[in-house]
């Protein structure tokens, strides 16, 4: 037997929620459904949220791939920890 329940969203996450969803050939009720099915089976809450860049970090990571691939501004390697520190330093 199916029920209906009220919740409560923010407005951006479930425009992205279903979204995504339908991305994969879901709706946004099969997700809830699943994700209520694992809660009540595994009798715990799992979050895992992938860490997100910001578009300068994601700028500058190309950037020093970019720099590594074409060995520039590279240094290094050193002979001791000294010679990290001093080229640090500079």
């Amino acid at each position: 037997m199916k029920t209906v329940t009220s919740i409560k969203l923010d407005k951006q996450v479930k425009e992205e929620a279903g979204k995504l969803a339908s991305r994969m050939g879901l709706n946004l009720s099969s997700v809830v459904n699943a994700t209520l099915k694992r809660f009540v089976m595994e009798r715990r809450v799992v979050f895992s949220l992938a860490p997100e860049f910001n578009a300068k970090t994601k700028r500058e990571i190309l950037k020093m791939r970019r720099d590594v691939k074409q060995q520039k501004d590279i240094i290094g390697p050193f002979d001791s920890f000294e010679d990290l520190k001093t080229s640090l330093m500079k």
